[in-house]
């Protein structure tokens, strides 16, 4: 009996992974990488990689995850105590059948076009209701294709780009887009067009990363000293 208890159990498990990893996919997030990080933090590896990223910067997939640490916690210990109980000969496993049914009608109802329509309905109201634009994953917010990159560049003195207006360089349809210029401790966005460009200025770029490579070439000094 304590083998079909853990058995039980491991479904369960699965079944909160599936209908985690449907609610991550519902709030946009691609199904093997939801799928990848509710297993990581359902077990609690801690592994970590930059897409664990896309779920501490949105407030809804915080929830998730949240939740997914806190059941894969009292997870652990169910099956220690489930290990002990077998010899205890102590298990509810009618209890556990009730709470498998139960979760595999999440799980299907999950899967339905109706209630995949209400909850991302339900999420896009919560996302305006809580979330802050800076809460944005940057691969979100900018929806960036393969060949874009975000990065970002010091000027050096004397090169091409020191004492230009920002207008004269980035100029209209040139795929290469200012976001802002940090000069010193002051972070310069507004009227940004009208800014001259100094040496010391860290230019933080957005757009095609072949356009900003040669632009990167304009930022940094032929002198070797």
């Amino acid at each position: 009996m304590g083998f079909v208890f853990i058995l039980l159990y491991l479904v369960i498990v699965v079944l909160v992974i599936e209908i985690s990893v449907i609610a991550f996919h519902l709030t946009g997030l691609e199904k093997e990488v939801a799928r990848y990080q509710a297993i990581s933090m359902l077990t609690g590896t801690g592994f970590t990689t930059d897409e664990s990223q896309l779920i501490i910067d949105h407030p809804i997939r915080r929830r998730i995850s949240m939740f997914l640490i806190l059941f894969g916690a009292f997870s652990l210990a169910v099956i220690i105590s489930a290990i002990t109980n077998i010899l205890a000969n102590d298990l509810r496993l009618k209890e556990l059948m009730i709470i498998s049914s139960v979760l595999l009608t999440i799980y299907i109802l999950g899967k339905t076009p109706l209630t995949k329509k209400l909850l991302q309905h339900r999420f896009k109201h919560e996302m305006k209701k809580n979330l802050d634009i800076s809460e944005l994953p940057v691969k979100e917010a900018l929806f960036l294709q393969e060949d874009d990159i975000v990065t970002d560049v010091v000027v050096e003195e004397g090169t091409r780009l020191d004492g230009k207006k920002v207008e004269d360089v980035f100029e209209h349809g040139h795929d290469a887009n200012l976001l802002f210029i940090k000069r010193g401790e002051v972070n310069v966005r507004e009227d940004l067009t009208e800014e001259t460009i100094r040496a010391g200025d860290k230019l933080y770029l957005y757009g095609n990363k072949k356009v900003i490579e040669k632009l990167t070439k304009e930022t940094e000094s032929d002198d070797p000293h």
